[in-house]
């Protein structure tokens, strides 16, 4: 296909995900299926447009004087190619699929546009009503922080120690050009996309195939390392899901002591069987979301909630979200938060830890959660712990790569894209007395 006709179809695309109010993910696999001549390139670029136009649909809205899907699309072309409207005409020209450009006073207000009399929430490519959160959760420099959320991502990995090391794996991924990761000690970094390009399918690579690594965004990775998890423990992660953070404990645990993975979605959780045998994780025991638990109570080391969230802080990965996302369900998310917390506390043993994690970035779904289950817990005995100094010490090179914040006489961690190059995410740790 033409640049005319991947324009075309991701118009097209985009005017689906507006009027249905669906995953994008779901309106582009729909799209491939209904039009199987495209090629995985086509389909990769049409992707690209769809997902840039999505990011950045505030500024690019502001920009074009119009937030249609036909004016996002060639936004999206002009600022991810990096192309001029004259360029770009002379390229659709007698393309019979192309569509039609938009006039010369509206591209001309796209390339003139002074982002200074733009509002923040619009320089900060949000919805209003959550412009005020984000300013409440990430202070001073939020519009910054939260425009780092509209960037194209990279594509992380962390290498099972279990059966490689980070020197090989990378050698085995050169074609790709791959770096360590500036803060994971087991990460890998591949760039992200430039123009129409696609991220390498690393997932049929020989290394991947044998359990050498698994795809994880790095501030998954440095949440599970701050949980501590050691050799020998008894651990809880009782919202599994695919298992990522299961797999990385288990391979800091070095397979010993015992990890029971847990969700009460069976859908989920099915992945992390396939993840487990070719990791070739032997101290993971898989609970059914049926089966009683109740043996477990108080005799956990260490329980990881990584909670259902918002998941604002995978905007870079999802930015169909951010526009789906209702005061409603993020209310819906906050309960559901508050119910696994008080589930989790039964199972921490005496003297042990309570780990909690998102990848949002909503004080609502993250401090003021920690704080609400310490008023609820009083006879328990949790305290929050010094996750700023456990980052300190964990991290010597990551000094300032992160938010730290006081809570309850202890410290909590955000991590951003501006400020961590990873996802964001939310981690706070509790001890039992």
């Amino acid at each position: 296909m033409r640049l005319g006709g991947r324009l075309a179809a991701a118009i097209e695309v985009l005017s689906d995900v507006e009027a249905r109010r669906r995953p994008v993910a779901d309106a582009l696999k729909d799209w491939g299926l209904s039009h199987r001549f495209a090629g995985s390139g086509d389909r990769a670029a049409i992707g690209n447009i769809v997902y840039d136009a999505l990011r950045k649909k505030r500024s690019y809205g502001f920009r074009m004087g119009d937030d249609g899907a036909a004016a996002l699309g060639f936004a999206a072309v002009l600022d991810g190619l990096a192309m001029q409207p004259e360029a770009l005409a002379a390229t659709l020209e007698g393309d019979r699929f192309a569509p039609q450009m938009p006039d010369g006073e509206r591209l001309g207000r796209f390339l003139a546009a002074d982002f200074s009399e733009a509002p923040d929430a619009v320089r900060a490519d949000v919805p209003d009503w959550i412009a005020a959160r984000l300013k409440t959760s990430l202070g001073e420099r939020w519009v910054e922080e939260a425009a780092a959320l509209s960037a194209r991502p990279p594509l992380d990995l962390r290498v099972n120690t279990l059966k490689a090391e980070r020197d090989k794996v990378l050698k085995a991924l050169e074609p790709f050009e791959p770096e360590a990761s500036d803060l994971a000690p087991q990460g890998i970094r591949i760039a992200a996309i430039e123009g129409a390009g696609r991220h390498p399918n690393v997932q049929i690579e020989a290394g991947f195939q044998k359990g050498w690594f698994e795809v994880q965004d790095e501030g998954s990775q440095l949440a599970a390392l701050l949980t501590g998890a050691a050799p020998g423990e008894q651990v809880l992660d009782l919202c599994a899901g695919g298992g990522g953070k299961s797999l990385a404990m288990a391979a800091m645990m070095d397979n010993s002591g015992q990890i029971h993975a847990a969700d009460s979605d069976r859908h989920r959780l099915a992945p992390i069987h396939e993840r487990l045998a070719r990791a070739g994780c032997r101290n993971v025991q898989v609970h059914d979301p049926r089966e009683d638990m109740t043996g477990l109570f108080g005799r956990m080391d260490l329980t990881l909630v990584d909670a259902p969230c918002t998941g604002s802080g995978t905007w870079r990965r999802r930015p169909d979200a951010k526009w789906r996302l209702s005061e409603t369900a993020l209310a819906k998310r906050m309960q559901e938060q508050d119910a696994v917390l008080d589930r989790a506390a039964a199972f921490v043993c005496p003297g042990g830890r309570l780990a909690y994690v998102t990848c949002s970035l909503f004080a609502d779904e993250n401090a003021a959660r920690i704080a609400a289950f310490l008023e609820r817990q009083t006879s328990e005995g949790f305290a929050v712990a010094d996750a700023g100094a456990r980052w300190a010490a964990m991290l010597p090179h990551g000094g300032g790569r992160c938010r730290v914040s006081k809570l309850a006489g202890g410290t909590v961690i955000t991590m951003t894209p501006q400020r961590t190059g990873t996802d964001g995410f939310f981690f706070a740790l509790l001890q039992k007395s």
